[in-house]
């Protein structure tokens, strides 16, 4: 089933031109338009069905610094800024609070891991506290368990994804700029070499630049025009449980099951990094770079079938300007729910936290979780044609950072200095290896 989402009203008529054409209405592409639109560019954000309605809306909703990856770091930590400063800006809200996250463990080598990450954070100015085994204990004493310690992240946070690209999309229109629902890009065409406009099902809208943000239809369409970017989805599975009586931590993390607030109360529920692997030309043909993440990961996933094949986000096809597309035939890719893990969350979540065994199961879903090799986004200028600029592969990381890697795409765009290095994002770091190094944390 769909995962919860606040439905917008959008732009009737799509415009002849625009500065920037923005492609698909997650949450990287909806703030990337926003910060354009704040510059006083004509942006378009076009969308296939509706914003925000695939991974956007589908994620835990969590803002964090903890345990990122020493190259999305930068980004995270000026993101949370940015969520702060987009609601007293624009009014809209997003659920956004800094709650602090809290992580728990009895596994030494899990809580090593977070020590090591500590100790690089201080370097970086980033807050963490490490918890020993009383101040565990007291932190989850929802869980009424022992633990041998944790990690606590005060100035980290969580927003509501059922309301956040939603809200950016309407902030977007209230800055003069357009947004349009269920108008698929077909693709774009060329003029010396260089993009010259953008093809959607409606119309054609003349530019000269536009950016990307297609999730986990990124790689497909980078395919029809000879640009290779290794991508591959994995489908994970969410729960939404009512809200429970008593008061328990807005955002937990444990290796069994982890746990975070939605704005009415109620929680989602899910396990780490748990999902599967739906088989498709995509992945069979990107398979080698991506084993070695497969293999650090086998633990958590499982094989998939063929929903992914039909879904068609990851198709080896080439496709016509002039006929419908994949992303015609499937608006929002809402893929089927894992049933033993929807019960295994559950399950498991209640012997975390006994509080949640009078909250009843309201809703799950499933999203396509598009990743890298690295698992550190493609962010760029595509070299061989100019004026495409990738926005993908964020790996489950995107909704956190998306105001920062938004902010960024549009300094890009607009030749503004980066809010961030771009240097570390740039997709053409995947020709040169066959992954890219992953921190030690």
């Amino acid at each position: 089933m769909p995962a919860p989402l606040v439905l917008v009203e959008t732009s009737p008529d799509l415009p002849a031109s625009a500065d920037v054409v923005v492609i698909g209405g997650g949450i990287i592409g909806a703030f990337t338009a926003y910060y354009l639109a704040k510059r006083g560019m004509k942006v378009a954000l076009v969308e296939k069905g509706h914003v925000g309605a695939e991974q956007s809306s589908r994620n835990w909703g969590w803002c964090r610094q903890q345990n990122r990856d020493a190259r999305e770091l930068p980004m995270a930590t000026k993101s949370l800024e940015l969520w702060e400063q987009f609601s007293a800006q624009t009014g809209e809200q997003t659920g956004f609070t800094r709650c602090g996250l809290l992580y728990l463990s009895n596994d030494e080598k899990e809580l090593a891991g977070w020590a090591r990450w500590g100790e690089f954070a201080r370097t970086v100015n980033v807050t963490t506290h490490m918890l020993t085994a009383q101040q565990a204990a007291e932190r989850g004493r929802a869980t009424g368990k022992q633990w041998k310690g944790g990690v606590f992240a005060p100035t980290d946070g969580i927003a509501d994804p059922s309301r956040a690209a939603p809200a950016v999309a309407r902030a977007i229109m209230a800055l003069g700029a357009t947004v349009h629902q269920g108008c698929a890009v077909r693709g774009i065409e060329t003029e010396g070499g260089r993009l010259s406009a953008v093809v959607t099902e409606k119309g054609t809208i003349r530019t000269r630049l536009a950016v990307l943000a297609a999730g986990a239809w990124a790689s497909s369409f980078c395919r029809q025009y000879g640009i290779r970017f290794p991508q591959a989805t994995v489908r994970q599975t969410v729960l939404s449980v009512s809200a429970p009586r008593q008061e328990i931590p807005s955002a937990l993390h444990t290796a069994g099951a982890s746990m975070t607030r939605r704005s009415d109360g109620s929680y989602t529920l899910a396990i780490s990094g748990r999902g599967r692997v739906d088989v498709t030309p995509q992945l069979l043909g990107f398979s080698a770079q991506f084993l070695p993440m497969f293999h650090r990961r086998w633990r958590n996933l499982a094989p998939g079938g063929l929903e992914g094949w039909r879904s068609g986000h990851e198709s080896w096809k080439r496709w016509r300007l002039d006929q419908p597309t994949p992303m015609e035939r499937m608006r929002v890719l809402d893929p089927t729910a894992d049933v033993s893990t929807v019960a295994l969350t559950y399950k498991r979540a209640v012997e975390l936290v006994p509080l949640l065994k009078d909250a009843c199961v309201t809703a799950a879903w499933a999203g396509y979780v598009d990743s890298t090799p690295d698992g550190v986004p493609g962010i760029g200028e595509m070299a061989s044609l100019p004026g495409l600029i990738l926005a993908a592969g964020f790996s489950g990381h995107g909704f956190g950072i998306g105001p920062g890697a938004g902010h960024l795409i549009a300094d890009i765009v607009s030749g503004m200095t980066p809010i961030v290095d771009p240097r570390p994002y740039h997709p053409d770091r995947f020709h040169t290896s066959a992954w890219g190094k992953v921190a030690d944390f």
